[in-house]
């Protein structure tokens, strides 16, 4: 497939802050690569999370994954030849949605623990929502791969949790919030050991945005997310992906 024919398709809406992140890091992501006088071409499918949200939460995944393959079928229809869910809790229905999906979908979770292996980050702290931190979903290719995750305490997880569903879901990002979460971080590096942070939630990504904090590495799931798109997009191949 030529380069100018490729159509990245986003699967947005369940968090509108970072569907807004993903096309800002696609777009200056892709003019660092190209130049400004050239655009990259994307499809953004913004659902109506609102809804989604709390079934979610409770465990509830049928709307979700509804939502979403219905979502991809309609970026393929519009030309799409990939497919990215801009949503690290919507993942969870990945495996269920990806391999009957008109078109290849890159998860961030894999994505992520690629780039994990990649910087040697064996030992990282997982932040995000308790469906990230707890979940399977998110854990396994990881186990798989021997990076141990390392999980903040109850009650730091729980307020993590807390944060991102009444704070950084609705574009609320407070300096207080931020400095609270890099003294968990700071308290996990020095108790824990851990040699990096894995932002396991796309929002976070825009509440820590540097590369690193204290001497810790950031995996921010987003970025790496983009970047491997962004690869796609212009003419490259992503690794153990099926190139149709």
């Amino acid at each position: 497939m030529a380069t100018n024919a490729r159509i990245l398709g986003l699967v947005g809406g369940v968090g509108p802050e970072s569907t807004l992140d993903y096309y800002r890091r696609l777009v200056d992501g892709w003019h660092a690569r190209m130049g400004s006088r050239s655009h990259p071409r994307i499809l953004i499918n913004s659902m109506n999370g609102g809804p989604l949200i709390g079934p979610m939460i409770d465990g509830d995944l049928e709307p979700i994954r509804d939502a979403v393959t219905t979502a991809v079928a309609q970026l393929a229809a519009g030309g799409a030849g990939l497919g990215l869910i801009g949503s690290v809790a919507s993942h969870q229905v990945f495996d269920s949605v990806a391999p009957t999906a008109a078109i290849p979908m890159l998860s961030i979770v894999e994505a992520t623990c690629r780039a994990a292996l990649t910087g040697g980050v064996r030992r990282p702290a997982l932040f995000g929502t308790r469906m990230a931190v707890e979940g399977t979903f998110f854990a396994r290719p990881f186990e798989a791969a021997g990076v141990e995750l390392i999980r903040p305490g109850e009650s730091d997880r729980a307020w993590i949790n807390e944060i991102y569903l009444t704070e950084l879901i609705q574009g609320t990002f407070l300096n207080e919030t931020r400095d609270r979460a890099l003294e968990i971080l700071a308290l996990m590096h020095r108790n824990d050991g851990i040699d990096g942070v894995i932002l396991a939630g796309t929002e976070l990504s825009v509440l820590l945005p540097d590369p690193s904090y204290g001497g810790v590495p950031v995996l921010n799931a987003a970025a790496i997310h983009v970047a491997e798109a962004l690869e796609w997009l212009a003419g490259g191949a992503i690794p153990g992906m099926d190139q149709r």
